[in-house]
């Protein structure tokens, strides 16, 4: 009896804490700027979130470097819930395969919690330029050198032509800009003739025809964008490029927490009005429970250190 009564003292206190989560108001970082698909999708979780915890879930924006600087903060912050981050690809894998010295390693620093949203990129063009298929932009490009713009060195912008430009055989020259805003506002001003942009930034550009869009990066058409072909389909077999938004702990996050905020999440993502929303902004829902998203991220390690070799892309 007194053994129980001891292991009862011992478990209550701790059984209390993971019930009492969140204590105070949790920070949800987005590792983007305002308006970056992290953010975008940040700010209509953190609504959903305080709703079903009762408590504020604030968005903070902390761009930079690729997601590495949210991705340094959140790693060093205490494992207790109340710092969470929404990163993406290049946080998590495109950063990693590019610079071995980051100070931080996604499966050893984070708590992988769930999978949110694929976001796949669609190659636009200014409509200066005359080609109106991939085909065409692609002999263009080859007669006279165009210039591309990308959301910074190492971005999935960045990756995703180093990749197309190896496969298409094509050169051109590479204007990184400050987040995905700048990079679209670029093209619209035709500092740069094209880029791989993010379906949101760029969607109301494409029906009002200030840009032509020439394809896809993955190997689903979006249904936000269903008339436009993927590179698969337009003779580039295996092209299959997309980001995926997650959710992040620092490492050592309670399981119990873990699973609260990943059942959490999971409802959210499936109520109609987030689900509408993401479908129109050209997110792809990505949940699929905890184990599923740390085996995507072992995977997406492979897969973007192959792409990063194979397109030769470095730091510059």
């Amino acid at each position: 009896m007194r053994i129980l009564l001891a292991l009862l003292l011992v478990i209550a206190p701790s059984a209390h804490a993971q019930d009492a989560y969140p204590s105070k108001t949790v920070r949800l970082i987005a590792a983007a700027a305002p308006g970056g698909n992290p953010d975008v999708l940040a700010r209509m979780l953190a609504a959903k979130l305080a709703d079903a915890f009762g408590r504020p879930f604030v968005v903070e924006n902390l761009p930079g470097a690729g997601g590495v600087v949210a991705a340094e903060q959140v790693a060093r912050a205490p494992a207790d819930g109340h710092t969470l981050m929404l990163g993406d690809s290049g946080a998590l894998a495109i950063n990693v395969a590019l610079n071995p010295r980051l100070t931080y390693h996604p499966l050893r620093d984070f708590t992988l919690i769930t999978a949110l949203a694929a976001v796949p990129t669609v190659l636009v063009v200014n409509p200066s330029v005359p080609a109106t298929s991939l085909q065409d932009f692609v002999a263009q490009a080859k007669a006279k050198q165009f210039a591309y713009g990308s959301a910074g060195n190492g971005s999935v912008h960045h990756l995703t032509m180093a990749v197309f430009l190896a496969r298409s055989g094509v050169e051109m020259l590479h204007a990184p800009y400050k987040g995905g805003s700048a990079l679209v506002a670029a093209v619209l001003a035709g500092e740069v003739q094209s880029g791989w942009s993010g379906i949101p930034n760029v969607a109301p550009h494409i029906r009002a025809g200030k840009l032509r869009v020439l394809c896809i990066s993955t190997a689903r058409r979006s249904a936000s964008l269903p008339d436009v072909p993927t590179a698969i389909e337009l003779g580039y077999p295996g092209f299959d490029i997309a980001t995926t938004i997650g959710l992040q702990a620092p490492a050592g996050l309670p399981r119990e927490i873990a699973a609260r905020l990943q059942a959490a999440v999971a409802k959210a993502l499936r109520e109609r009005d987030l689900a509408e929303r993401m479908a129109n902004l050209g997110m792809e829902m990505a949940e699929n429970g905890t184990e599923h998203y740390q085996r995507f991220v072992r995977e997406d390690l492979e897969r973007y250190a192959a792409a990063v070799k194979a397109a030769g892309v470095k730091q510059e």
